[in-house]
């Protein structure tokens, strides 16, 4: 036992020694890697630096950024009353410790506690080696020195806690907390703190999820350490044994996927990235967007975007119900994608009329029949309101009026305003905008669309989405004039909400496109902005999907779920009028739909259409058939054939009998000699 004593002695003497000469090693084994070229992992974080999405390093590891002041410090409590009580104070090698260790490996055959302090550890996490030898005792010593010499303690700290290992392919203590606790390790319980310390000294043979009971015990013997030197009270001792070690591994958290993929794939070489996304309205709007999109069908996705209004900042951005279903084609930005907008164009043409002094809220506005040259525009429900203000037209969403109040601003108008202010409206192949556009007939996606209502919360200044967090924000472009602006959102918040939704609440709008392909809200109050989209990412028709009952609760559950105080709207600005249709300038008081041209609108069959087919009554003899008129200047005069049948009456409605079957010309005809004609078939 002597003789081993003597051993044990020189050997300690003999590694004193090489501390000591250790210059001599430095240029020996060359310069130090200090962790510079450690490849890392993408990891994306929100405004305030909650984690967003990670992604595993070329070879398959999770390998995430860790600093001191990532950590609870609780851990580090632990962590060196547990494997380095004087990390602080030596300078990479603790002769203490080492010399304590070769005596105790000397008089009892075993390890009893190892040598290595925490920068000896991270020198060999840097530099791993294969087998134990005393030339790779040595070099780690020469590399914990330098480790020292050229790192500050929280530097040093940094690569452990980013380095370490905790099974599988987990490295560093963020990937640790995440799939072992679902959490980071900014928060951590006493049990969970004294795990993530045991975990390095043997990852495969302790993971949680494979060997939930030698993690258990593993996590025990630290505490007993720890409350062997009076670290922590034995009460609290007691209450992190009793805690239930983890016995599954989470998944990494996927909060803004479809962001976070685009960003990493915009700047591959930066490893951390910044959003203005705020984690946790991404992290409700996500669960809302899955949970009604399953509610609606199988095939059905649903995207939300959110938008601070003064700044143009996305606060969430859900691109997918689910970025992993693959049925509901989960990792297509349904956020970026053409879609027809339905009426949601509509408060910009209002606003345009506004912005013209054409029309205000009050103005009368007629909902009747009209055709302009062969279309036609119909309401969805196919029934007429016959005269309503122009703030009733919009909030029922009503086609006729909106129409009639287009063809006088200009579709090109309309088109070059929203170009102007940063939408890319897409037209079909060879097509120049027609009336249709102010129906659906355009393409555009729900980042324009929200960014066009988020200008009407502005006050009619358009701000372009900023995502990326510290980017510059591009100048702001006119849509609107303040006080038309300011109108159309006073008419958006008197729109009937959906079923159990708050009146007053939100300005907003739905849509339907044609054939029911996609169904949209868009809203805003004083602070935010949110657009919603519905349907099916192949462009299928769903028939009953309807803005107003597949998208606008979702709308109003997600300001809901923003869990912040509703803000009122700004006050109008000044020049807006407040008064009855009565009460205003007689030229606002009702829309004419003749006030930009000199001439008077042409005479126009309303029905029956041109090419219609009329089935004979029973018996042969063919039943009255009206004929209604609209425009004109008159006396009006009607033929039948080229024979004249007689003038309608007030209502612009004649009953005529065709002779027979076939084909038979209708004609109508004004004082200026101006006319229309339609062909239809009796049968």
């Amino acid at each position: 036992m002597k003789r081993i004593k003597l051993i044990v002695a020189a050997c300690a003497g003999a590694i004193a020694l090489a501390c000591i000469a250790c210059a001599g090693w430095v240029y020996a084994f060359g310069p130090a890697p200090l962790g510079k070229d450690i490849e890392l992992s993408h990891v994306v974080l929100d405004r305030e630096g909650r984690l967003l999405r990670a992604y595993a390093t070329k070879d398959g590891r999770w390998r995430l950024p860790a600093s001191v002041e990532d950590v609870d410090p609780r851990f580090f409590k632990l962590l060196y009353a547990y494997e380095d009580k004087r990390f602080l104070t030596h300078h990479g090698v603790d002769l203490l410790a080492m010399t304590r260790a070769a005596w105790q490996l000397g008089s009892t055959g075993h390890i009893i506690s190892g040598g290595s302090t925490l920068t000896m550890q991270v020198a060999r996490l840097l530099e791993p080696r294969e087998h134990r030898t005393v030339t790779a005792k040595l070099r780690q010593v020469t590399r914990a020195l330098q480790l020292e010499y050229g790192l500050s303690k929280p530097e040093i700290l940094s690569l452990y806690l980013t380095l370490a290992p905790y099974g599988g392919n987990l490295e560093g203590i963020r990937a640790a907390s995440l799939a072992y606790f679902g959490k980071e390790p900014r928060r951590l319980t006493l049990g969970e703190a004294a795990l993530l310390v045991a975990l390095p000294q043997s990852p495969e043979t302790r993971r949680p999820d494979r060997h939930s009971g030698r993690a258990q015990a593993a996590r025990d013997r630290v505490l007993d350490r720890v409350a062997l030197a009076g670290a922590v009270p034995h009460d609290e001792i007691a209450r992190a044994k009793a805690e239930i070690v983890p016995h599954v591994r989470r998944p990494m958290p996927v909060f803004a996927p479809h962001s976070a993929d685009r960003i990493v794939i915009s700047e591959p070489d930066r490893r951390i990235h910044r959003l203005t996304i705020d984690q946790p309205l991404q992290a409700k709007l996500q669960t809302l967007a899955k949970e009604r999109a399953e509610a609606l069908g199988p095939d059905i996705s649903v995207a939300i975007l959110a938008v601070d209004n003064d700044s143009g900042e996305v606060r969430a951005r859900v691109a997918s119900s689910d970025y992993f279903d693959t049925r509901r084609a989960g990792q297509v930005d349904m956020t970026a994608a053409l879609r027809s907008p339905g009426s949601t164009l509509k408060p910009f043409i209002y606003g345009l009329g506004f912005e013209d002094g054409l029309i205000h809220p009050e103005t009368l506005i007629d909902d009747r029949p009209q055709r302009y040259g062969g279309y036609m525009p119909e309401n969805f429900d196919l029934t007429f309101q016959g005269t309503v203000t122009v703030r009733r037209a919009l909030q029922l969403s009503l086609n006729v009026p909106a129409i009639a109040v287009l063809d006088k601003v200009g579709v090109n108008r309309l088109s070059a305003r929203l170009t102007q202010a940063g939408a890319a409206l897409v037209l079909p192949k060879e097509e120049a905008p027609g009336l249709a556009m102010g129906l659906g007939g355009v393409g555009v996606t729900l980042n324009d669309l929200t960014m066009l209502y988020a200008g009407l919360a502005r006050g009619g200044e358009a701000e372009p989405l900023v995502e990326r967090l510290g980017q510059a924000n591009p100048p702001s472009r006119r849509l609107l004039d303040p006080v038309a602006a300011w109108y159309v959102g006073n008419v958006l918040i008197g729109a009937p909400p959906p079923e159990n939704a708050p009146h007053n609440r939100l300005a907003f709008k739905t849509g339907t496109s044609y054939g029911y392909r996609d169904a949209w809200a868009v809203g805003f109050d004083g602070r935010m902005t949110v657009g919603v989209w519905v349907g099916r990412p192949d462009g299928a028709p769903v028939p009953g999907l309807v803005g107003r009952s597949a998208a606008a609760p979702i709308l109003f559950d997600a300001f809901a779920r923003s869990g912040a105080t509703p803000a009122p709207l700004p006050a109008a600005p000044k020049g807006a009028v407040f008064a009855v249709s009565a009460k205003l300038p007689p030229p606002l008081q009702r829309f004419n739909a003749q006030a930009y041209g000199a001439a008077a609108e042409a005479p126009r069959i309303m029905f029956p259409p041109n090419g219609a087919r009329l089935e004979l009554a029973s018996g042969g003899a063919l039943d009255p058939m009206a004929l209604k008129i609209a425009g004109g200047t008159g006396p009006l005069t009607v033929m039948v054939n080229g024979v004249p049948v007689g003038a309608p009456g007030h209502r612009r409605t004649l009953f005529v009998r065709p002779d027979g079957p076939g084909f038979v010309r209708l004609t109508v005809m004004d004082a200026r000699g101006a006319a229309d004609s339609v062909v239809i078939r009796i049968q």
